[in-house]
């Protein structure tokens, strides 16, 4: 019997716990390690830093639910990875030995890269964690009742923008709804080298069209921006020239911020010799299997993946809900093959699909593959993909209370952006 451990229990841990389950039926023994007792669904949290949702809504408690499906379940940080005698070192002093360990721990937020950001010994919030959700909107209830310029953004490193977007848009539409818009001159500051850039290059026409959804809320931007210093009440913002020399510095004053960090792997997963690029990403091969210890498998924003190009401020490239449900299954095919006497053959998609809400519309985009030149580029706005990101929310905390391994991109979003047969086209 083998006994394989999956680290991190988000949105790419959870699904993988119940397909591994699932794919290697009684005869192998999975367990499930997070550093807390609960799930959190990570995409709903812009709304939750509005009081769109509340915590209860989109959180709960993982042990019940995946218990239920023949898995053991470990609420505890993990304090070191002994990777040459597969072995797991626990903060409350206890060890657990693995046969295969899959990394789906999501990343480390790097605030302290830059002075006072952050919702923790810093000014700024942040929509990365419910934990941070609920600050922002404790924050932002305050706010509201004294109303000023306000921040929205992503600093130099970022890699997921996404949010940052949805957030600038949620906030116009919530301050719009009090009726207290008008009071908040807001700015949008990203490294992106222009709007719509996305980490990815751009999609499609996503820099025309989300130009125009800033212009038509009246947020300003700033782009090529790399931020300095955050103090109360003010940010200090570096604009740089398309050869990254600042052109301009600013002092942009604020009464509320938010703004997303940099990330870096987990420490425990970065000081494993030689598993981690310099930033603590873990390196795979095309089988998402690390080079090294052949045993260790890593899916998700935790893994190492290039940017998909230079840019004058530094970028990362995100990765997407389809990327990661692609990796894991890629991850359980390839363990239940070598169990069974097999190599591993399955790959994940370096496709990117991505559903943002903008308050009382939306946007969506395919990118197949992430990395230009591309078969297929696709950007679409519209109420529809508002009305689709609130039923994707609900679908998948139904499927994973409910513990299915149905693979959610693949089966429903595709289908409801309309968009198989693009699939099929890059596919072909």
């Amino acid at each position: 019997m083998a006994h394989i451990v999956i680290l991190g229990a988000g949105t790419g841990g959870m699904p993988a716990a119940y397909e591994m389950r699932e794919a290697l039926g009684t005869e192998h023994e999975v367990t499930l390690i997070n550093a807390t007792d609960y799930f959190q669904f990570v995409p709903s949290n812009p709304w939750a830093a509005v009081g769109w949702r509340d915590r209860e809504a989109i959180t709960f408690p993982i042990r019940p639910y995946v218990e239920k499906q023949g898995i053991h379940f470990i609420p505890q940080p993990v304090a070191k990875i002994e990777a040459d005698n597969s072995k797991l070192h626990l903060a409350n002093g206890e060890t657990v030995d693995y046969d295969y360990l899959v990394l789906a721990t999501g990343p480390k937020l790097n605030f302290d890269a830059i002075e006072g950001l952050g919702p923790e010994g810093g000014y700024t919030q942040s929509v990365c964690t419910i934990d941070h959700a609920d600050k922002a909107f404790e924050a932002y209830q305050k706010f509201v009742d004294n109303p000023g310029p306000a921040i929205v953004g992503a600093v130099q490193g970022a890699s997921c923008f996404g949010p940052a977007y949805e957030y600038a848009a949620i906030l116009h539409r919530d301050l719009a709804k009090r009726k207290i818009r008008d009071k908040v001159p807001m700015t949008f500051v990203t490294s992106e080298p222009y709007i719509g850039h996305l980490g990815l290059g751009g999609v499609g026409d996503s820099k025309g069209m989300l130009e125009h959804e800033m212009r038509q809320r009246h947020i300003s931007w700033i782009t090529n921006a790399s931020v300095t210093k955050v103090e109360d009440g003010t940010m200090h913002v570096a604009e740089h020239d398309d050869n990254g020399e600042v052109k301009k510095e600013h002092e942009l004053p604020f009464s509320y911020a938010m703004m997303l960090p940099s990330f870096l792997g987990v420490d425990p997963v970065a000081e494993v010799p030689d598993l981690c690029n310099p930033k603590g990403f873990v390196k795979v091969d095309d089988y998402q299997r690390s080079p090294v210890y052949a045993n260790i498998f890593a899916a998700g924003v935790n893994i190492a993946i290039p940017p998909v190009e230079a840019t004058p401020v530094a970028t990362g490239a995100p990765k997407t809900g389809y990327m990661i449900e692609s990796m894991v299954t890629a991850i359980v095919h390839n363990i239940r093959e070598e169990l069974a006497g097999g190599t591993p053959d399955a790959q994940g998609t370096w496709n990117a699909i991505c559903l943002a809400d903008l308050g009382d519309t939306g946007a969506a985009f395919v990118a197949m593959p992430q990395i230009p030149p591309r078969n297929v580029s696709w950007f679409k706005e519209g109420k529809w993909v508002h009305w689709a990101k609130i039923a994707f929310e609900k679908y998948f905390l139904r499927k994973v209370k409910k513990g299915t391994s149905e693979p959610v991109y693949e089966k429903y979003v595709l289908k409801a952006l309309g968009i198989n047969r693009l699939k099929d086209k890059e596919e072909a």
